[in-house]
Order: C-alpha cells, then sequence, then structure tokens
C-alpha cells in the first residue's frame, strides 16, 4: 500500500509541475491511458440533457470527456489520496483549460473532491466501444436555445454554406431547448463537420444517439 501511494504522490506531484509552470497541452487518451485534472458539476445542471440526449443526474455515477466516446467506462483515481471510482460517459467537455474530465457530483464524492473542485487524476478505459451499434446516428451541434427566435436565427445563418442544418425539439420536465443541429452519416463525416465548424468559430458538439 505504501509502494503504490508513493507512486500516486509522484504522478500527482508531476501534474503539479505542470500546473506551475507555462499552462500545458492536454495529454490524449494513449492505449486507454490518460492524465491531467479532473472536475466536477452539480446541480446547476441537474435535469438538464447531457450530449448524447440522456437527462444528467448528478447522483449517478457519469462524466463529460471531450472525446472518448458515449457508453464508453472509464475508472478514475484521485492522485492525492488513492481513491478511485468507475464512471460512464455521457457527455462532452470540460472544454476549461487543461481539464480532461468533468464528473458528477456523486463521482467527486467517491473521490473526496468535493471541496478542492479539482484534482489530478488518472483515466484508464475499462469498457471500450470499439464500434457504433446497428442504429447508430451522428450529428454536430451547433448551439441550444431556449428561445427558438435565436436557434432560427443561427439556422439562417448557417443554411447558406450548409443546408442539411435543421432545428430539433429537446423536451425536459422544467425546459423547452431548440438545438441547431446537422446530420452526418458517419462518425467520421460528423468529425469532419465538427471540425470545419470549429474552424469557422462555433462552439460544437459531436452527437452520438441510437
Amino acid at each position: 500500500m505504501k509502494t503504490r501511494l508513493t507512486g500516486l504522490l509522484a504522478a500527482a506531484l508531476a501534474v503539479g509541475a505542470l500546473l506551475t509552470g507555462c499552462r500545458p497541452r492536454l495529454r490524449p487518451v494513449v492505449n486507454g491511458v490518460q492524465s491531467g485534472i479532473a472536475s466536477w458539476y452539480g446541480q446547476e445542471f441537474h435535469g438538464r440533457p447531457t450530449s448524447n440526449g440522456e437527462i444528467y443526474n448528478m447522483h449517478e455515477l457519469t462524466a463529460a470527456h471531450r472525446t472518448l466516446p458515449f457508453g464508453t467506462v472509464v475508472e478514475i483515481t484521485n492522485l492525492l489520496n488513492g481513491r478511485t471510482v468507475t464512471v460512464r460517459i455521457n457527455d462532452r467537455g470540460p472544454f476549461v483549460g487543461d481539464r480532461i474530465i468533468d464528473l458528477s457530483y456523486a463521482a467527486a464524492r467517491m473521490l473526496d473532491m468535493v471541496v478542492p473542485g479539482t484534482i489530478p487524476i488518472r483515466l484508464e478505459v475499462v469498457q471500450d466501444v470499439q464500434q457504433a451499434p446497428a442504429g447508430q446516428r451522428f450529428a454536430v451541434q451547433v448551439g441550444a436555445f431556449i428561445l427558438r427566435d435565436n436557434a432560427e436565427a443561427l439556422a439562417a445563418k448557417l443554411r447558406p454554406d450548409f443546408p442539411d442544418v435543421a432545428i430539433s425539439l429537446f423536451q425536459t420536465e422544467w425546459q423547452t431547448y431548440y438545438r441547431v443541429r446537422m446530420p452526418a452519416g458517419s462518425k467520421g463525416e460528423a468529425q469532419r463537420l465538427a471540425d470545419r465548424l470549429s474552424g469557422l468559430g462555433h462552439n460544437v458538439i459531436l452527437i452520438e444517439s441510437r
């Protein structure tokens, strides 16, 4: 146990060194492993739709990641205390600095990170989603609005260059959202669309849903 904690502490110090220097580049997921900073999100997003269309429940063990496919199961280790938790990816983010994953409140409690808010972690994929299941659909979301007029305005701006842009309605118990989206025939096509839109300055989300 002492050896393991020593290794975890060394890894935490390495991450801390990155934080105190110039802004680091995000380390990619290599061979199912990634290290960096984790944050968490809770009450302010509870009951709202996640990027894959689920409703976020802060009391479930889920997380947001920038690139891992929805449904991927990962184990997160708090490098400061050795605690671990297993979560399922169902959202996109975080898009803040060097953070690599945004955990649910329930996951944050298990890692003892609610008070500090962010911690150095190690991420390891324990259940990969290698292929899209039959009937999988893809789209790129460019915006989600409470006011339909705002969604219509964005769609009108995009339509000359992206004629397939459409507005989809998403209804929760508390709120109606108007989502500006572009359908894609494959994940590769969706990624190319996302890259093109990002290059034009849009904050996009790649959607995978059945």
